[in-house]
């Protein structure tokens, strides 16, 4: 016991290495989404992200947008607390009966225009849960869905091209 002590007290911490210094190719993408968002809606981007029922590894991968490396606010692009301020509803997981009433009423509480982005596996076809007699199925089988974003989890690059993608289709129609 005393060697693993004396080991880590002049070893040092250990940790990850730090991360290369900001990519120009995100910075690109996150840009990009941050014009077509001004263009579409006249305004950035809000995001209110709901989990029907995951295994929050699509939460991970969301919530890392908003750390130092991907820093999606300053593009303007902001998750926020309440469906009555939210463009784009991001729902995670397949959707448990226990949650179908509140992503109903999430929907319905969200102004116009409104998108609903599945984001993952489970979300988009049920993934692992598929049959479950706690779950209703993938989101489209509650509400109409405008994006299907697959992975297990996606990856946060994946999530910003996805959303970028929504913007850009939505405008063209």
């Amino acid at each position: 016991m005393l060697k693993h002590i004396l080991t880590s007290l002049t070893g040092g911490p250990v940790t990850e290495p730090a991360p290369a210094p900001a990519d120009p190719a995100l910075a690109e993408l996150a840009g990009k989404l941050d014009k077509a968002a001004k263009a579409r809606l006249g305004r950035s981007l809000s995001i209110r992200e709901v989990d029907a029922g995951s295994c929050n590894g699509c939460e991970l991968e969301i919530h890392a947008l908003n750390n130092p490396i991907y820093d999606l606010e300053r593009f303007g692009i902001r998750f926020v607390a309440s469906p009555r301020h939210a463009d784009v509803l991001l729902v995670t997981g397949p959707v448990a009966h226990n949650m179908r009433e509140a992503l109903v009423r999430t929907w319905d509480a969200t102004p116009d225009p409104k998108w609903v982005v599945a984001c993952g596996d489970c979300a988009v076809g049920g993934g692992l849960f598929t049959g479950g007699y706690a779950c209703v199925g993938p989101v489209e089988e509650v509400l109409p869905v405008d994006l299907r974003i697959p992975g297990c989890p996606p990856r946060p690059v994946d999530l910003l091209a996805g959303l970028l993608a929504l913007l850009e289709t939505s405008a063209a129609t």
